[in-house]
């Protein structure tokens, strides 16, 4: 039987520059984000739909704790790129290179589906004691008015470092 690897140490911080999801051929920069006014996670702007944010205002990716990226599920010109986030299974890779020359390799424990009214923050965006990544983006049906109900919320944690 295969020896279980032994979980990588957390990361030093070091911010992260480009998103892979190999199972979704996404390729994408990351640029960084913070809060809206509302103290809601911030999100790329709608012009610049193949890039991905992340919340400079939590753990870098690999570091202790939890990082969070978020990018849109579409926008007013046709799709972005998280459109399929929600097809994502669990063991399947999310690939994140950092400033350092490391990528952090995360392997996908769960997808879920929150409607907006019963987030739960704790939950996603609380700490679990080892590095943790979610992917966010907008999930649920779209109403012209009030945008998307829900939130679609990938789970993963670092299984591996690679040097580039």
């Amino acid at each position: 039987a295969a020896v279980p690897r032994r979980p990588p140490r957390p990361l030093p911080p070091s911010p992260a520059v480009r998103l892979a999801v190999p199972a979704l051929t996404i390729e994408a920069p990351v640029i960084q984000v913070g809060l809206d006014p509302q103290g809601h996670l911030g999100t790329p702007p709608l012009e610049r739909p193949r890039e991905v944010g992340w919340y400079r205002g939590g753990p870098t990716p690999g570091e202790a704790g939890t990082a969070l990226i978020v990018g849109h599920r579409d926008t007013r010109t046709g799709p972005a790129i998280f459109l399929n986030l929600n097809a994502l299974r669990p063991g399947d890779l999310v690939n994140i290179a950092r400033a350092d020359r490391r990528t952090a390799v995360f392997s996908v424990d769960a997808v879920k589906t929150y409607r907006k009214d019963k987030f739960p923050d704790q939950e996603v965006y609380g700490r679990t004691g080892r590095p943790e990544l979610r992917l966010l983006t907008c999930g649920g049906n779209f109403e012209k008015k009030t945008g998307y109900a829900a939130n679609i919320v990938v789970f993963a944690h670092l299984t591996d470092v690679k040097h580039t």
